[in-house]
């Protein structure tokens, strides 16, 4: 079947490294709580009023903190003691705008502590998850062997079967990283669909292609995406909250304009912008595929889920098509391509982000980990190996963004890894929820 020009993919890729029980502040779990108040509970809230419209990926390492025993009630005392009591103590010093603007802020998190509070959020997210990615969202080009990648898949797969009720082969390749010796091994494993960034490899190729082995490609629409995902992209408009200017207990009392944050003032923009983003997708009349970070809408762009909630809503006045990629792909024309080496949504479309000496060598230890542990590792050092794999980590230290923490946190898992390995089966397990369907994928 031909396809409808005009139709637009919303991928929203969901994600958090393993962070449940791993510190507090600045860095650690706290950024997972921001997370379920800021973008997860509102999101859910807009695809549960507009269901089957955007594609959700949820990565199985964000499902196993949402589901690790206490995790949730640490949440809830989180947004139900920290957040009021951090609010009030910057109220003193505030002007009446900025007084306002905290208001808000605090009413935004007492909202989301009600909405947690009420249950179902895990169930909620895997409802409108069809798509899964790996277990621990590692680089899979810059794994040392296809056991490895066989490892990060199953368990991955597994976890959203388990999680989701089924699974028709939609996966998202952890920061589009794709290389042509993976294809046979996606296809192995079931995945029939993914995106990748051919930016600057294929920049004419819009629609799906077929690599000659493997699942079928979509290309990510670069400036499209970038309407949202740039530097001078919709979130830097003046209206909207700015969210590096802090208070002195950390909280985001101004808008990028420097004025008093006005939520009345940044909603007018979100829509504005909305509809300025459909008029723009909808005159390229062809296939056209985004993805986003989940966490870009709400926790880094305070106005984004109301955005999306704006873009399907005119989307639907004005005749643009928005529906999932899966059904988009199926009445699509899909052109033969052959890539050739790997590509990824890093600048540049490399692997450097992860690879390069500013990410202080963590891809050779995780290789030289892999080694180690496949084959034949007992499940306690498989998941050791797993956590340490993580792309998180290499990309915080690649940024600078959050101190010592993942060094620290590689240098743990490799530690823990190696105490495995030497005990064998014997010892209790440190990590605490990490791929609890890692028996299931391979006993």
């Amino acid at each position: 079947m031909s396809r409808r020009p005009g139709g637009l993919a919303i991928v929203l890729h969901t994600h958090m490294p393993y962070v449940e029980g791993f510190g507090t502040w600045p860095f650690g779990e706290e950024w997972l709580w921001e997370a379920i108040a800021c973008s997860y509970l509102p999101l859910l809230d807009v695809l549960d009023t507009a269901p089957g419209r955007v594609t959700l990926s949820v990565t199985p390492v964000l499902g196993d903190q949402l589901a690790a025993p206490g995790a949730l009630d640490r949440c809830l005392a989180f947004l139900r003691e920290i957040r009021p009591a951090s609010h009030a103590l910057d109220l003193p010093a505030a002007t009446p705008a900025e007084a306002a603007a905290l208001e808000h802020s605090a009413a935004a998190y007492a909202w989301a502590a009600e909405a947690l509070a009420a249950g179902g959020l895990a169930a909620r997210m895997a409802r409108h998850a069809t798509w899964t990615s790996a277990a621990t969202h590692a680089v899979l080009p810059l794994l040392a062997t296809d056991a490895g990648v066989r490892l990060q898949l199953a368990t991955g797969i597994a976890a959203h079967r388990a999680r989701s009720g089924g699974w028709g082969g939609g996966f998202w390749l952890p920061e589009c990283a794709h290389a042509p010796w993976l294809d046979p091994l996606l296809e192995e494993a079931g995945v029939r669909l993914t995106c990748v960034d051919l930016t600057d490899v294929a920049p004419r190729a819009h629609g799906p292609v077929r690599p000659p082995a493997g699942p079928l490609l979509v290309p990510l629409d670069r400036p499209a995406l970038e309407l949202v995902w740039s530097r001078d992209g919709y979130p830097s408009h003046g209206a909207y909250r700015d969210t590096h200017r802090l208070t002195e207990h950390r909280h985001q009392a101004w808008a990028v304009d420097g004025a008093a944050y006005d939520p009345a003032r940044a909603a007018a923009r979100a829509r504005a912008d909305a509809a300025d983003f459909v008029a723009r997708v909808r005159a390229l009349d062809r296939f056209c595929c985004v993805a986003w970070d989940t966490e870009l809408l709400g926790l880094h762009w305070h106005e984004g889920v109301f955005f999306l909630a704006a873009v399907l809503e005119a989307a639907e006045e004005e005749g643009l098509r928005i529906a999932p990629l899966d059904e988009l792909v199926a009445e699509a024309v899909v052109e033969p391509a052959a890539i050739d080496g790997a590509t990824s949504w890093g600048a540049p479309r490399t692997l450097d982000t992860w690879s390069a000496p500013r990410a202080g060598g963590l891809a050779w230890r995780q290789r030289r980990a892999e080694l180690r542990a496949l084959p034949g590792g007992s499940p306690r050092a498989l998941r050791e190996l797993l956590a340490l794999q993580s792309s998180d980590w290499a990309f915080l230290v690649a940024h600078g963004t959050a101190g010592a923490y993942p060094m620290e946190r590689a240098a743990g898992h490799e530690a823990a890894l190696e105490a495995a390995l030497a005990e064998g089966a014997a010892g209790a397990p440190a990590l605490r929820n990490l791929a609890p369907f890692l028996a299931g994928a391979h006993g």
